[in-house]
């Protein structure tokens, strides 16, 4: 039987949220050229799999005991997850643009007042962390409390556990890399070879070239 993790990873690969691209490599937000890419905001038009992770931050939730008054997500694409979570656990519910309104009332987080409000960020994707630590920042200056980021999935960069260490916040992931890998070659979605050529790209992201 899978556990949480490989569940999550299935779920993202049976709908090609996950692909692989080592010989055609898409270049990240960061500047890191990667064989792997993941597109999470499909989920909610495949419900069985969306229903899973979900389900999935409700189970992580109570296995790391996270307490919060407030979800949060990072628009666009952690908005549709920490909306349902925080709908599924009755609970209110903001989310984070990536920078103030130009118009209006020009602000940047939308939904209510988070004085002293204890608040998890849910993320759809972690690489190096930068987005999520703007969010973060963004939400504090709200006087929001937070502690604490979960996303579907992390890369395991050590330098986004670095960053988010410095600035006080804990992460936490429904699946990783490596099972994501596990579960394609399961699946008959990754060959050895491609397999091979992703491994030896994690080892080292910033400098990787493909062959």
């Amino acid at each position: 039987m899978l556990n949480l993790t490989e569940r999550v990873a299935q779920a993202l690969l049976e709908i090609d949220a996950v692909g692989f691209s080592p010989h055609s490599p898409i270049r990240f937000k960061s500047g890191i050229l990667s064989p792997i890419y993941v597109d999470n905001r499909c989920l909610p038009f495949h419900p069985p799999q969306w229903r899973i992770v979900i389900e999935g931050f409700r189970a992580l939730i109570a296995e790391q005991g996270l307490t919060f008054d407030v979800v949060a997500g990072v628009a666009v694409g952690g908005v549709p997850h920490s909306a349902a979570l925080a709908y599924t656990l009755g609970c209110p519910s903001v989310f984070v643009r990536k920078e103030a309104k130009e118009h209006g009332r020009g602000k940047q987080v939308e939904g209510g007042s988070l004085s002293g409000q204890r608040t998890l960020l849910v993320e759809d994707l972690v690489t190096t962390g930068g987005s999520s630590l703007a969010a973060v920042a963004a939400l504090r200056a709200e006087d929001a409390r937070v502690d604490a980021v979960v996303t579907i999935v992390s890369y395991g960069f050590a330098e986004a556990e670095q960053a988010f260490t410095a600035a006080g916040v804990r992460l936490y992931a429904l699946t990783h890399l490596d099972a994501l890998i596990t579960q394609a070659r399961a699946l008959g979605k990754l060959s050895e070879s491609d397999a091979a050529i992703v491994a030896h790209w994690y080892q080292n992201p910033h400098d990787w070239t493909p062959t």
